[in-house]
C-alpha cells in the first residue's frame, strides 16, 4: 500500500475515532507509521500500523491526571498522550523511541510541537538502551526459541528470566523511590519447588520504603515471570500460523537499530540498508523444513551480539537522558496548551489538526 493509498485510508469511517475521540481530534500533534510498514519489512497482506501523539488537555496538566493512551484495536492504532510519551521515551522504550525515527513521507501528520518533539529526539538518547533493547531482544530470542520447540532445560530458562528482569530493573532507579544495589539481590540457587532444578530467589534489605514503589517493582517482576509461563502457548500460534521467520526478522532489527544509537547516535527505523537480508530473513529463507531456525540464523544473532557488546562498550553516549533539557521542553509545550497558545495549531502545510483528516 502506497503511501498516498494510506493517508486517503486515514480519511476514511474506520478511523473516525482520530477525529471524533475527545482526547485527539486538535490534540494529535504527530501520527507515523508503525510495525513493518516503518521498518519496510511489510508485505502485501501485512497490517496497518499508525502511533502517534496527542497533547494532554488543561485540566489534565493543571490536575496531574493523564489519559495515558488511546489504543483502537480494530485499526491497529495507539496513540499515547504527550506526557506519557515523554516518560517512555526518557526510560528508552524501543516500542516508542522508534517513533522519532521514521523516514519523513512516514509521518501522516506532523504539528508543529510534533516537529520539535522529533528534532529534539537525541536529548532522550543514553546507555539506557543497552538494557532496554537488550532485554527486549533477549525476550523475542527466548520467544522464538520457544517457538521452535527447541529443548531449552529448566534452569537455563531460569537464567534468561533472571537476565530479562535484570535488564527490566536497570531502570527501576528512574521511576522508583532510591535504594542501594546491594537492598534487592536477585540470584540462582538449587530450587525448592517440586520439579524444578534451580530456580531464582531474592534477599531484600529495605526499610522505610515506599509500598506503592516496592508494589510498582514488583508487578514489573511478576509480569516477566508470568510471560515465560505464557511463551508456549503463544509460540505454538506463531509457528502454526508461519510467524516465525516474523519473529526472526524482529529480533534482529532490535540489535540493528541500537547498534545505530549506540555508535550513530541515531534513530533510524527504516531499515533501508538491511532490508534484502531481513525481508529473507521474514520470508523464511533461514528456517528448515520442519520450520526451525537453521544454523546459519544462529550465526547472524551471535554476529550481531557481538556487534552490540562492542557498540555499548564503546558508545559516547551518556549514561542517563538530557534530564535538564528533556524536563525544559515537556514544561514548555504544557504551559504553552494552559496559556491557550497551542489549540488546533497549523501543521507544516497549514492544515489545521482537527481539520486534517476531514473527509
Amino acid at each position: 500500500m502506497t503511501i498516498e493509498k494510506i493517508r486517503e485510508k486515514l480519511k476514511s469511517e474506520e478511523y473516525d475515532f482520530l477525529r471524533r475521540e475527545k482526547s485527539l481530534g486538535n490534540r494529535v500533534i504527530l501520527l507515523a507509521l508503525g510495525g513493518s510498514h516503518a521498518y519496510g519489512t511489510e508485505q502485501e497482506t501485512s497490517d496497518l500500523d499508525v502511533r502517534g501523539v496527542a497533547l494532554n488537555a488543561k485540566e489534565e496538566i493543571l490536575l496531574g491526571t493523564d489519559f495515558d493512551q488511546i489504543v483502537d484495536i480494530r485499526t491497529d492504532t495507539t496513540v499515547y498522550s504527550f506526557n506519557k510519551m515523554i516518560r517512555l521515551l526518557t526510560s528508552n522504550n524501543p516500542n516508542t523511541l522508534e517513533i522519532l525515527g521514521c523516514k519523513p513521507e512516514h509521518y501522516l501528520y506532523l504539528s508543529e510541537t510534533g516537529r520539535k518533539l522529533c528534532e529534539n529526539r537525541k536529548m532522550f538518547l543514553s546507555r539506557v538502551c543497552i538494557h532496554t533493547f537488550g532485554g527486549y531482544a533477549q525476550a523475542q530470542l527466548r520467544r522464538m526459541e520457544n517457538a521452535a520447540a527447541r529443548l531449552v532445560g529448566q534452569a537455563e530458562k531460569e537464567a534468561y528470566i533472571l537476565k530479562s528482569i535484570q535488564n527490566a530493573a536497570y531502570d527501576f532507579k528512574n521511576r522508583y523511590y532510591p535504594h542501594e544495589e546491594g537492598d534487592i539481590r536477585l540470584y540462582i540457587d538449587r530450587a525448592v519447588q517440586k520439579g524444578y532444578d534451580s530456580e531464582i530467589f531474592m534477599d531484600l534489605h529495605l526499610q522505610h520504603y515506599p509500598l506503592r514503589d516496592w508494589a510498582g517493582m514488583w508487578n514489573e517482576m511478576k509480569a516477566i515471570v508470568g510471560s515465560y509461563n505464557k511463551n508456549s502457548t503463544r509460540n505454538e500460534k506463531a509457528v502454526s500460523h508461519g510467524k516465525l521467520g516474523k519473529h526472526c526478522a524482529h529480533l534482529l532489527r532490535l540489535y540493528m537499530m541500537c547498534i545505530d544509537i549506540l555508535e550513530k547516535e541515531e534513530i533510524i527505523t527504516y531499515r533501508e540498508a538491511e532490508h534484502d537480508l531481513l525481508m529473507r530473513v521474514r520470508n523464511g529463507e533461514f528456517l528448515d523444513e520442519n520450520r526451525q531456525p537453521t544454523p546459519e540464523f544462529y550465526d547472524l544473532v551471535n554476529e550481531y551480539e557481538k556487534r552490540f557488546e562492542y557498540a555499548k562498550e564503546n558508545t559516547s553516549l551518556p549514561g542517563e537522558p538530557d534530564y535538564n533539557k528533556i524536563r525544559q521542553f515537556q514544561m514548555e509545550v504544557n504551559e504553552r496548551i494552559v496559556k491557550g497558545e497551542i489549540c488546533c495549531q497549523k501543521s507544516r502545510n497549514g492544515h489545521r489538526g482537527k481539520y486534517f483528516f476531514k473527509k
